[in-house]
């Protein structure tokens, strides 16, 4: 197997096939990220990606999922898609999710007919960085589309039939805007539908472009009780069917899950309670390096 440099994937593809098939990220200019600084884009060696599907059906006998790994993959034209797409069907016809990360970037650069033709070859559950539905906080974090483009792309893919789930970050807005960005971005989520909302609280990177922001004190972090306080409002502000919240990552002060809308009610009441339970003290700090998914709320 092959793998270049570190390999990053959503906590819920943990028991999917990796495979590489780009690595870097073709973007790579996010103000608080340095995950792929250092690691150049490209493509993977189409020979190397076949070599890889070889030694993985040797090793599994079923694979229901696969996710092809790289900061963006989705950013392949859609005829080297398909192309890997194919082969990964041929080596796994069991196969029944082709998942990835893409950004909305990438979305734009295919046609609605290449998107049927992509979901038709089983890629789908695409996990895209949204962010956060407010314009100011996309360029603030410079992920090079607009909130419109957002809007328009990700309802290109409803209409291909491609699920995809929308990450989301608490504290994106910074301590000033946290309502509003929660509003914003419900509001977002709301007309675009993804399947999954994998929402992380801001961590800000050191040596990122944001990083310094906070070091000037140009820009100010949430405090933990706003981060739970942004979560709270944007829950209560969903209105959606059968869409999955995985509030799970290490970032979140106290984890949830569920489906909207049965669960609901239970997530809102989990964060109430565990809410409760943080000293005011704590709640009024601060994110701190080694805090995240401390166990002072069991």
């Amino acid at each position: 197997m092959t793998y270049t440099g570190p390999v990053f994937r959503p906590p819920f593809e943990a028991n999917s096939l990796l495979i590489e098939v780009t690595s870097g990220c073709s973007h790579n200019a996010c103000t608080f990220c340095t995950m792929y600084r250092g690691v150049p884009f490209r493509m993977a060696p189409i020979g190397q990606i076949e070599r890889d599907m070889r030694e993985l059906r040797r090793a599994y006998s079923t694979v229901r999922r696969i996710f092809l790994t790289g900061a963006d993959p989705f950013v392949l034209s859609a005829d080297k898609l398909k192309a890997i797409a194919q082969k990964a069907v041929g080596s796994f016809p069991e196969v029944e999710t082709i998942a990835m990360y893409a950004s909305v970037k990438n979305i734009a650069g295919k046609t609605d007919e290449e998107l049927r033709e992509l979901r038709s070859l089983r890629i789908n559950e695409l996990n895209i960085g949204v962010e956060s539905g407010m314009d100011e906080v996309l360029r603030h974090l410079n992920k090079g589309f607009s909130l419109e483009e957002a809007r328009t792309q990700l309802k290109r893919l409803n209409a291909a039939g491609i699920d995809f789930s929308a990450n989301i970050i608490l504290g994106a807005a910074g301590a000033e805007k946290w309502m509003e960005n929660a509003a914003a971005s419900a509001e977002l989520l709301n007309e675009v539908r993804p399947y999954l909302i994998f929402l992380a609280t801001l961590h800000v990177d050191a040596g990122s472009p944001l990083y310094e922001e906070l070091r000037a004190g140009a820009f100010t972090e949430n405090t933990l009780g706003q981060n739970i306080r942004e979560e709270l409002e944007l829950l209560r502000r969903l209105e959606l069917d059968g869409t999955a919240f995985f509030g799970l990552h290490t970032s979140n002060v106290i984890p949830v899950a569920g489906t909207l809308p049965e669960d609901k009610e239970k997530l809102l009441e989990t964060l109430e309670k565990g809410m409760a339970k943080i000293p005011a003290r704590i709640l009024d700090s601060r994110p701190k390096k080694g805090y995240e998914g401390m166990a002072i709320l069991e």
